[in-house]
């Protein structure tokens, strides 16, 4: 499975259009020789609707035009399955790959299961945690310094679903068995380079030594160094990967004390986890704490722009409520006893409290609950939060959109293809159709429409997160057309979503799902709260619409059909129309 431009997308290689002329019977997912760890697994193809298509003997259910998504379970190992249609035959070979880790045979631990896997710093005094994967009935150790650590076999323990279980609803955890799963834990009182762990496996009398991979590290509170970050938006972190959840974004000159490191990244003094390669590291430096005292304040045309001048910058984060926007400053001290607001079009009342040592929160109370967006910067120690104004509702009847600005983001291009349908007909296509239909109909409304791309090109995801931020428009829409992880049930699943991040754009996902549903009879797949690149940007609400399923053969068939497409942009542009009116 892949994930593109950050959304869910089938996991196979396209065929090409010449094959597809060529044969009468296509399988466009899965391809032969493809490996997943889902326990099923779903077909994608289509063929003549004469006649029967048969998967291992098994006669499966197709659209009047002949396309088809049936789902098989999957065995551990290879899976071959037959694909016939009169004449016709295809061979594919799935091969199931396990979730479990496998425990070695013999004296050894098992292949990349010593952890930690990377180098680590930690402060003095905290906690240092081993584990290895062994045969349940061995003595296993960690060396660290002249000190030993027990490692003890630990009880079975539930796994967790992916985050794509939420799209399938299928994400209870279940147990799995740890079996020779080995940990244990240890604190060093002191600041010192400890080197590499050595890992020690006892079994029927014999010994085995094996080095972890990294190196630990145990910091000096009076020396811990402070993080800069070099990026316009420093990704912060719950924890050292990937896989942790976004926090508020860190703008260009942040600094930070670094009180941890894992491999590449860098734990910050508020509790965030940032790349390294987002900052440098300041040699010197003492860590960062400021005091505010007035906070500044200015009307600008179409935003108001908050001033906060500290003495150096400081980590912040963003909470959005209903009516209330607040701004969380770190490492900071109150000392403020005058702040000046004026009667203000966005702002009703201003609010600070100092939560907690060295942490400030500035609540601004909103006069309406929808928020049209906002931008947070350092301009050299002084940070700036722009709250951009409702926009000017025109009163002209036949044109209701005259004073907006619409960005609209056709998902995928270029060599980002997105979902495939049954015939190999690819998303990236269809979303472009669909804006440019999309934006005709706007543009009849009086708005003013930005298109992230016109033609088949590829647009990276940064490129669209920066014509959002640039343009300033008054909502973003990007375009897509939906697909499932491989155990999803593609024949039953079809349906309009909308997905948000930001809770400014919540009201825009929740009005445009439910006005789009009703007004065209459609299945509704849901509203989703999700961490996309094209819901992320805080300028504007901005929302993700996945219009249908090119996985379900049924929905398919709609998709690709002219008069639907004009019918759900018509819908859509309606359903923007509307909601403006109603939040003015």
């Amino acid at each position: 499975m892949k994930n593109l431009l950050g959304l869910v997308i089938l996991g196979c290689i396209l065929t090409s259009s010449v094959a597809l002329a060529e044969s009468s019977l296509i399988v466009i997912f899965p391809q032969t020789n493809y490996q997943t760890s889902a326990q099923k697994i779903f077909f994608l193809g289509t063929a003549p609707p004469d006649g029967q298509v048969l998967i291992n003997s098994k006669p499966i259910t197709r659209s009047k035009a002949g396309h088809f998504s049936p789902s098989f379970p999957l065995q551990l190992g290879e899976n071959l399955f037959t694909v016939r249609h009169d004449n016709q035959e295809l061979q594919i070979k799935v091969t199931r790959l396990t979730t479990v880790p496998e425990l070695p045979q013999g004296l050894a631990f098992a292949k990349d299961s010593l952890t930690p896997a990377s180098d680590i710093a930690r402060l003095p005094g905290e906690l240092i945690c081993f584990s290895a994967i062994a045969p349940p009935n061995a003595n296993v150790s960690v060396n660290l310094a002249n000190q030993t650590i027990a490692l003890s076999l630990q009880p079975q323990q539930a796994q967790l679903p992916s985050n794509l279980a939420a799209l399938t609803g299928q994400n209870q955890p279940h147990a799995q068995s740890s079996v020779g799963n080995y940990k244990g834990c240890t604190t060093v009182a002191t600041a010192a380079d400890l080197g590499q762990p050595q890992f020690q496996l006892t079994l029927n009398g014999k010994t085995i030594t094996q080095p972890g991979s990294g190196k630990i590290q145990i910091l000096s509170r009076a020396q811990l160094p402070v993080s800069e970050v070099i990026v316009d938006s420093g990704v912060a972190r719950t924890g050292p990967s990937t896989d942790y959840s976004r926090l508020t974004p860190l703008p260009k000159g942040t600094r930070a004390t670094v009180t941890g490191r894992e491999g590449e990244w860098l734990r910050l003094d508020y509790g965030a986890w940032i790349n390294s390669q987002e900052t440098r590291i300041l040699p010197g430096a003492i860590p960062p704490q400021t005091i505010i005292r007035s906070v500044g304040y200015r009307q600008l045309p179409g935003a108001t722009e908050i001033v906060f001048p500290l003495q150096v910058p400081v980590p912040v984060s963003v909470q959005q409520s209903e009516q209330a926007l607040a701004l969380t400053l770190y490492n900071t001290t109150a000392q403020t006893d005058i702040i000046r607001l004026d009667d203000d079009p966005l702002i009703s009342r201003l609010d600070w409290q100092q939560v907690a040592p060295e942490q400030v929160k500035y609540t601004f109370n909103l006069k309406k609950a929808q928020q049209w967006g906002y931008k947070l910067r350092y301009d050299g120690t002084t940070l700036v939060l722009a709250l951009r104004h409702p926009p000017k509702i025109g009163n002209t009847r036949h044109k209701p959109l005259a004073n907006f600005k619409i960005v609209l983001d056709p998902g995928h291009g270029g060599k980002e293809s997105g979902a495939s349908g049954p015939t190999g007909y690819l998303e990236k296509d269809v979303n472009l159709v669909v804006s440019k239909l999309l934006r005709d109909e706007l543009v009849k409304e009086g708005a003013t429409v930005v298109m992230t791309r016109e033609d088949d090109k590829e647009v990276s995801l940064a490129e669209r997160q920066a014509i959002i931020s640039q343009e300033e428009p008054c909502i973003a829409l990007s375009i897509h057309h939906n697909s499932l992880p491989d155990d999803g049930d593609a024949e039953k699943t079809k349906g309009f979503a909308a997905f948000w991040y930001q809770p400014q754009a919540h009201n825009l996902a929740i009005f445009l799902q439910n006005y789009v549903v009703k007004k065209l009879g459609r299945p509704s797949y849901g509203v989703f709260w999700d961490n996309l690149a094209l819901t992320r940007p805080t300028a504007a609400p901005s929302v993700l619409l996945e219009l249908g399923f090119m996985s379900n053969p049924d929905e398919f068939e709609q998709i690709v059909n002219p008069e639907e497409q004009k019918k759900i942009a018509n819908a859509i542009a309606q359903g923007i129309t509307e909601w403006f009116m109603s939040v003015r």
